[in-house]
């Protein structure tokens, strides 16, 4: 109970700073699941049917584009008081999933029914505002991974994926593998070491084992 209660105190406070009503507040509070994600836990699949959209209370997710051959982009991080639009849209769409949602770090969630969204956007003009500049972010964001794609070389790339994920685990260490990095930049594990080793022997990395210290 008193974790609950935690929980429901961190919501109150990130929706507070959104501008979203007191009155709406307590039904999100009422009628919302908390979760708790292990690091690594899927909390969405490719070719699943959102049922709830997630609110970060704590911790980090990745959303992920996967393709039928299981290849993978990374598209955005989600963190503290974020939300994934993607979930939404697929819903109101009527669509299957084509990403998924992980857990980077150890992660609480805030899971909101998707049958509330239609009316809760309908009558308070906070919560469109807080949807639609949530799509808005995920789509700066989007146009982002684009330019990345199509502009920057891969060692620029895999640069940039590192400070990328600094700022989102306010860290400077990153506990992930060669092979997990390659995932994620649609590219292979040896490709990714070489250039990862290019990076140290420039004194802008560390290298250990399945850790990478950015300098």
């Amino acid at each position: 109970m008193e974790v609950n209660n935690s929980f429901q105190q961190n919501l109150r406070s990130i929706l507070s700073e959104t501008g979203i009503e007191d009155e709406l507040i307590l039904e999100i509070q009422k009628v919302g699941i908390p979760k708790t994600a292990r690091s690594g836990e899927q909390i969405i699949t490719p070719g699943s049917t959102s049922m709830y959209m997630p609110i970060v209370l704590e911790g980090l997710l990745s959303v992920v584009r996967q393709d039928e051959d299981a290849n993978e982009i990374l598209l955005y991080y989600l963190e503290g008081g974020e939300t994934c639009a993607m979930s939404l849209a697929c819903c109101i769409e009527g669509k299957r999933n084509d990403f998924k949602v992980t857990a980077e770090d150890d992660s609480v969630l805030w899971m909101i029914p998707m049958n509330y969204m239609d009316e809760w956007i309908r009558n308070y003009r906070s919560f469109r505002k807080y949807v639609f500049s949530s799509y808005q972010t995920r789509f700066d964001e989007l146009l982002e991974t684009i330019d990345s794609i199509t502009f920057l070389n891969l060692y620029e790339r895999l640069y940039k994926y590192l400070l990328d994920k600094k700022q989102a685990t306010k860290s400077y260490e990153i506990n992930m593998s060669h092979e997990q990095i390659a995932q994620h930049l649609n590219t292979s594990r040896v490709v990714v070491s070489r250039l990862l080793k290019q990076l140290e022997n420039e004194e802008k990395i560390e290298l250990e084992r399945n850790r990478i210290s950015i300098l």
